[in-house]
């Protein structure tokens, strides 16, 4: 797998996300699981077979997150300086309709465009890099 940039803050959303997958919706799971083993015959019973396939989804983030998490690197806030990089909060200027808008270039995990947070990876991210 290759590095994930996470700002601290990332990393601890992530940790939570984690936490709350193994210690909540994986109890979750196993619950709705016995619940659905108490209707009878497995072979005709679709509550288990979407309990066993919810547990198979759940299994699967839990995965990816320990994955993400055992390749982290930290995005530093960066300095005040000429060159932009990872870590680095923008301006943007939109020509067209006359405004500004801020953005603070992440790694793809964190991106979320609503809250002002780039990719390192996207097309509009990369230009701003320069790669």
């Amino acid at each position: 797998m290759k590095e994930v940039y996470l700002t601290k803050e990332g990393l601890q959303e992530l940790k939570e996300k984690l936490d709350y997958m193994v210690t909540v919706r994986r109890m979750e799971c196993a619950e709705n699981i016995k619940k659905a083993r108490e209707f009878g015959d497995l072979s005709e019973n679709a509550e288990y077979d979407a309990a066993k396939q919810e547990q198979g989804f759940v299994e699967a983030e839990i995965k990816e997150l320990t994955e993400k998490l055992q390749h982290v690197v930290i995005i530093e806030d960066g300095a005040s300086t000429h060159d932009v990089s990872i870590g680095n909060t923008v301006i943007i200027r939109d020509v067209e309709f006359d405004e500004e808008v801020e953005y603070r270039i992440v790694g793809t995990t964190e991106a979320d465009i609503m809250s002002g947070k780039i990719s390192n990876e996207s097309p509009l991210g990369k230009a701003i890099i320069g790669k």
